[in-house]
């Protein structure tokens, strides 16, 4: 791809979206054009203040019309809470996205009404739209399309998360919202639907790429609960209560499950099931005629998780401006793009 610099606006400044802002002001073929933010405390603050590098002369703003007017070749759209209507209009004024939100891994997934919008939008501006990260996104299609390359018969392939939760210091997470510590009950529903809708249609997007739909996905959630009181940066666990959890989303084809997708968080090892239990990061499966069996560790110590773990999710979205800019108008998927490369130099 030929060299170009592309004129890019960060939408948020959580977690990825700092990173993604950094990963914008250090990128050789991308421009800040513009930052866009929620709260009032940040509106008129540059942006190299608020995400820890040299003042880069562009400043934030809460306002949408000011991103509007800028004309960039994209933006970062990394908002906590969907909004369809702030999509529509960002690619209908010109601006392509790329995003880290779930909503367009896969096209024909979507609310129909809501689709037709964006796919308006995009034929009035002459733009694109990308869902991407790391999970979903690298390991969910990115590397799959990677692995079945190799493949002429595929069985199953099956994707492992680890996060080691041990030393994450956020008891508010920990034991308020994901349920650690408590007595184990019936898995929330909310939940699992939570990670369906996330995860499902990027394992989707992979089958029908392959030309290996779905009969189904399906998934469900399990607990795991300690053996003895277990001490964590966030407080304590004590036996018999919930320790471990996963989450498995199955793309199902005749029968039997085709791509399999599980999540596994966890504050001990020493549980009460015989769960093949890893350090942190991902393993994958590929049952075929040419197997594979691939662990990927992420190598960096548990206490400092927290402050690297958001660059694997917002790098490949900055990455990922270049192809997104240069694609054909439309909602677009990992298949549909060239291969996402990193300019380094």
């Amino acid at each position: 791809m030929p060299e170009h610099t592309y004129r890019v606006v960060q939408w948020a400044t959580g977690n990825i979206g700092t990173r993604a802002l950094r990963g914008v002001i250090g990128h050789p073929n991308l421009e800040l054009a513009g930052l866009y933010v929620h709260t009032p405390e940040k509106a008129g603050r540059d942006a190299g203040d608020l995400c820890g590098t040299d003042p880069t002369g562009v400043t934030a703003t809460t306002d949408i019309d000011d991103v509007l007017a800028l004309g960039a070749d994209c933006v970062l759209y990394m908002p906590r809470l969907f909004d369809l209507d702030e999509v529509c209009r960002i690619l209908a004024s010109g601006s392509n996205i790329v995003t880290t939100r779930g909503e367009f891994h896969h096209p024909t997934a979507m609310d129909p009404s809501a689709r037709a919008e964006v796919e308006d939008a995009c034929a009035l501006g002459g733009t694109s739209i990308h869902s991407t990260g790391s999970s979903p996104g690298f390991v969910t299609e990115a590397l799959p399309f990677v692995l079945t390359s190799i493949q002429r018969k595929l069985d199953r392939l099956a994707i492992d998360e680890y996060a080691d939760l041990s030393q994450r210091n956020s008891p508010g997470i920990l034991f308020d919202i994901m349920g650690f510590g408590r007595e184990p009950a019936t898995f929330e529903d909310y939940r699992i639907d939570h990670i369906r809708s996330n995860f499902g249609p990027s394992l989707h997007s992979v089958a029908d790429a392959l030309g290996l739909r779905f009969d189904s996905v399906e998934a469900h959630g399990e607990f795991a609960t300690a053996r003895t009181q277990v001490i964590i940066a966030a407080g304590t666990i004590e036996p018999g209560t919930v320790a471990a959890q996963r989450i498995t989303v199955t793309g199902m084809r005749d029968g039997r499950a085709l791509l399999r997708f599980r999540a596994t968080w966890y504050c001990t090892t020493d549980v009460d099931v015989d769960w093949d239990i890893r350090p942190t990061g991902w393993h994958i499966d590929v049952a075929g005629d040419a197997p594979l069996d691939i662990d990927i560790r992420f190598p960096i110590p548990l206490e400092r998780m927290s402050a690297v773990s958001p660059s694997y999710t917002a790098n490949r979205a900055v990455n990922a401006v270049p192809v997104v800019c240069a694609a054909a108008p439309g909602i677009r998927t990992t298949a549909e793009l060239p291969q996402v490369l990193a300019a380094l130099g």
